[in-house]
């Protein structure tokens, strides 16, 4: 039944209708603003947040995440093609004075052991080079949220914890592509290190068929991320790891344009894993579908339903641990699993640089082969509550 549900929504709908909340939260516009040539800025962005995870899961324990992060940058824009930011990145949890240097999302068999006192504090730079179609960014990428991957490829809670990106990214716009291609490098190792490197690729293409201004928009996203551990430094012996997440699918946007009710939203998707090299999964492959439903009421409120099968195996990289069947919290792996959610949205926009907003969301999931009845049944749900400011504040126009 769970599989004709599935392949049912599949045809009937026709991914990456992200939640406009975490747009709003831990997006920023990507294309030089010509406006700001010869200006040199101070830009400060802030997300302040407090996100309580009440699981009660063999997938995942609960915590919470109190605290802040913080970037205080100078901004410099010499000619309408090029702009340069320097500054810093600080992450503070309410209550925590010690911190590991590194990225704190996934395994840490590649974590380096220094630690840091009184905030995460790396330093932040950005140089960006802007054509007609291409944008291209060195140092600190448009990462995170920004990359427009789907709910069970990208869990937004990562917007609150993880290190800013850093390498090389590419984005490209056309009328009827999107394109998003990016190397971020995680771990680097020099000669004697005792850890291993570890980066990832990734690549996100939206393939637009009409204008997102139309009444109604239908897309088709394309999404790979690679991970790659190890290398030919790496003194370990862990071995070589290469771990992969594919998928896509197709979406649809009905802007209805009302107050009441602004847009729906629907899109479906399949999607795949692959251990390409290593052992760190006890298996090699495996797929899963996705489709999820969504509407917009009024100026802030939105509403999303959705069901995430795997028939056998699957390991989301960077997704919640309800889309994956390798227990994070004992390594188990479950022969299958199935995951319905629902989740609220609220935000309200006081300026174009000031946002607050609230969510709430249930996961319901089913461990183990293909009849739920046999299998464990799992309840669980989140809120957060979030601020972001970002203001812009002019030094001298040379």
């Amino acid at each position: 039944m769970i599989r004709l549900f599935i392949l049912g929504l599949i045809l009937i709908l026709t991914e990456s209708l992200h939640a406009q909340m975490w747009d709003h939260l831990a997006v920023e516009p990507y294309r030089v603003d010509s406006t700001q040539v010869h200006a040199l800025r101070i830009k400060i962005d802030n997300l302040s947040f407090f996100r309580d995870n009440e699981y009660s899961s063999k997938q995942t324990k609960g915590y919470s995440l109190p605290g802040l992060w913080i970037q205080p940058k100078l901004v410099y824009t010499p000619i309408q093609q090029i702009e340069f930011e320097l500054g810093a990145h600080a992450l503070i949890f309410n209550g925590a004075n010690k911190y590991p240097c590194y990225v704190y999302h996934d395994i840490a068999t590649w974590k380096g052991q220094q630690y840091q006192r009184g905030a995460h504090v790396l330093p932040w730079v950005r140089a960006k080079a802007q054509f007609k179609h291409l944008t291209i960014v060195l140092g600190n990428i448009h990462g995170g949220q920004h990359h427009g991957l789907s709910l069970p490829l990208y869990h937004p809670e990562n917007n609150l914890s993880q290190d800013p990106e850093m390498g090389f990214q590419l984005l490209w716009d056309r009328p009827h592509l999107h394109a998003d291609t990016w190397l971020n490098w995680q771990s680097y190792i020099f000669e004697e290190d005792t850890h291993q490197e570890a980066f990832t690729v990734g690549t996100n293409w939206h393939i637009l068929y009409n204008s997102p201004k139309k009444k109604l928009h239908w897309f088709s996203p394309i999404s790979l991320v690679i991970q790659h551990r190890g290398g030919e430094q790496d003194k370990t012996n862990m071995g070589v790891q290469t771990l992969c997440n594919g998928g896509a699918g197709i979406a649809l946007r009905w802007n209805t344009e009302r107050h009441a009710l602004n847009h729906i939203t629907a899109e479906a998707q399949v999607l795949g894993t692959y251990q390409q090299s290593g052992k760190l999964w006890p298996f090699n492959n495996g797929f899963a579908y996705h489709a999820r439903t969504g509407a917009k009421l009024w100026d802030g409120l939105e509403i999303n339903a959705g069901c995430f099968a795997a028939p056998r195996h699957f390991v989301s990289l960077y997704g919640a641990p309800f889309f994956s069947t390798l227990s994070i919290r004992d390594n188990e792996s479950h022969k299958g699993i199935t995951t319905v959610y629902a989740q609220a949205y609220y935000h309200y926009t006081f300026e174009k640089n000031y946002t607050l907003g609230a969510e709430i969301e249930a996961y319901q999931s089913w461990l183990g082969a293909s009849s739920i009845h046999k299998t464990d049944n799992e309840l669980n749900f989140s809120f957060g509550i979030y601020f972001r400011l970002s203001p812009s504040i002019l030094i001298k126009r040379f």
